[in-house]
């Protein structure tokens, strides 16, 4: 009985182990660990040699002579399946231990790249290239004490009146010097423009439809209606947003901008008439 023991003292100490194996050998090997347990079973009721056999299917081989088997024989047979299933949760357990391995390695990766991936995409949002070094800082300039030789006077910003920067602008718009038309418009808005603020405004957006920006565009118009939404060029700026919501496919933003212009301003010039009514085809208003 001592040996029984022994065997039933395996069973327990492999048990837990095969209990975390839900693969299909681990289900094999809780199947074959219930047939060795009702044969110790078997053996603790009937005593090494004198009780009844289970049967042949969960037994050793019977030899060809049709003797029965003994039962020190039968508890070998035990311990040599109990050794063979040791080894099996051995392998099973270095098995799961890889996978896990694995499975922490594969998620440090993903880890890492979707860390990669959003400074990535902060970078492009922001407007820089990812991994460019951020921009050198402007070397500081002291100034050089009175009479000093070799060192030319620092030389003035030219600077030009509101009205002449819009007056340049506007014709550099008319010979589609687009790039030189939005410099004068951002010029005049960067100072103080004062009452030339919507001007300024109209002139940006205009040249940056002309460049095909019409998101930048549609901004510029809006804020420009925004800073004086009753003057007489208010109408223009409406028409001007309209135009670029239709530029980028925003057709039912251009269609809601339009009705604001009939609701607002119900009487407008009939040059201005004539460019609602093509805006409005182009957008496929009803």
């Amino acid at each position: 009985m001592t040996m029984i023991r022994s065997l039933i003292l395996l069973l327990l100490l492999a048990s837990p182990a095969l209990a975390q194996v839900e693969s299909r050998e681990g289900i094999a090997l809780q199947n074959q660990i219930l047939q060795l347990r009702q044969e110790m079973e078997i053996l603790r009721r009937g005593g090494a040699g004198g009780g009844s056999l289970p049967p042949p299917s969960v037994m050793a081989p019977v030899p060809r002579s049709g003797a029965a088997v003994p039962g020190g024989e039968m508890l070998s047979t035990l311990l040599d399946r109990v050794t063979t299933l040791e080894e099996e949760t051995r392998r099973l357990r270095g098995r799961a231990e890889e996978a896990e391995f694995a499975n922490r390695s594969l998620t440090e990766q993903v880890t890492k790249l979707q860390g990669d991936l959003d400074y990535r995409l902060q970078a492009l949002e922001s407007g820089g290239r990812p991994g460019s070094p951020p921009p050198a800082a402007a070397p500081i300039v002291r100034p050089a004490p009175a009479g000093a030789p070799g060192l030319p006077p620092p030389a003035a910003a030219p600077s030009r009146p509101p009205e002449r920067a819009l007056q340049e602008g506007q014709t550099a718009l008319g010979r589609r010097d687009y790039a030189a038309a939005e410099t004068a418009a951002r010029e005049v808005l960067a100072g103080n423009p004062g009452a030339r603020a919507q001007d300024a405004g109209m002139l940006l957006g205009d040249a940056l439809v002309g460049k095909r920006d019409y998101q930048n565009a549609a901004l510029a118009y809006d804020e420009a209606y925004r800073r004086n939404q009753r003057s007489s060029r208010a109408p223009e700026a409406l028409l001007g947003l309209a135009t670029a919501f239709n530029g980028f496919g925003a057709k039912r933003e251009a269609c809601a901008t339009l009705d604001q212009l009939r609701s607002d301003f119900p009487r407008v010039a009939t040059a201005m008439a004539d460019r609602v009514t093509v805006i409005r085809q182009r957008s496929q208003c009803r």
